[in-house]
């Protein structure tokens, strides 16, 4: 997986830049996770474009981020980012080092979902919190993007007329595992999580969801990005 970022490190930088309605739809879903986080590590931080953004126009500020790829690592820490690479699945989270262990859009991208979440858990001070953001597998997306996954293309007939103008490059597309919102619940609340909420974004089809910013809304009902946010909470015997 991280060849595949390596190679196209620039082409999903260009991908965001070109799609900027999604990208602010998603950033504000991002940015609204993230009120009083704390110190935040951002778990494959890519190129850095989100947290750059988040910066800069929502005044939250991430200066560690983990990734697996060393290409977008580069330009993550050429916008400032301290970054280690590593896997989520190897990373060090620290001992209470961090209050919140950011997932944005990465998820779909790591194996072990459930071992890093139980590892999150362990890392995190009481009271901390995790966000676990991406394109459940259920949402009109994910079905999208399952359907391309195994054609291996955009360019075919049952695609046709479906997808967006500018879809998201079949090069990541192949490389991801879709997980439903309610997978991600149950391996949040086996790992000890409590106090779920639920935001959404990018409620309309694909196909027009780069025509207008959306602010986020409650729920998971509906929007093809999802973050759910999760406590660790003291234990009461």
């Amino acid at each position: 997986m991280g060849k595949s970022f390596d190679e196209y490190a620039s082409a999903y930088d260009a991908w965001f830049l070109d799609n900027r309605h999604v990208l602010y739809s998603e950033a504000n879903l991002v940015a609204s996770t993230l009120r009083n986080a704390g110190r935040i590590l951002s778990v494959g931080c890519g190129s850095g474009l989100f947290e750059m953004l988040l910066a800069r126009e929502y005044g939250i500020a991430i200066t560690d981020g983990i990734e697996p790829s060393t290409g977008m690592a580069e330009i993550a820490r050429k916008r400032g980012l301290h970054v280690t690479i590593a896997t989520a699945e190897e990373a060090d989270f620290g001992r209470g080092d961090y209050d919140t262990l950011l997932f944005n859009g990465t998820p779909s991208y790591i194996g072990d979902l459930a071992g890093v979440i139980r590892k999150a858990y362990e890392a995190l001070p009481v009271d901390g919190r995790i966000v676990l953001i991406d394109v459940p597998k259920e949402s009109s997306y994910g079905m999208m993007y399952n359907l391309a996954k195994a054609l291996g293309t955009w360019d075919h007939p049952l695609l046709a007329g479906v997808y967006p103008p500018d879809p998201y490059p079949i090069e990541f597309v192949e490389v991801a595992e879709w997980r439903t919102t309610a997978e991600k619940i149950e391996l949040l609340e086996e790992a000890g999580f409590r106090d779920l909420t639920f935001a959404q974004t990018l409620t309309t089809h694909p196909r027009y969801s780069n025509r207008t910013t959306e602010e986020p809304v409650e729920g998971y009902d509906r929007g093809d990005y999802v973050a759910v946010t999760a406590f660790k909470r003291a234990h009461h015997e």
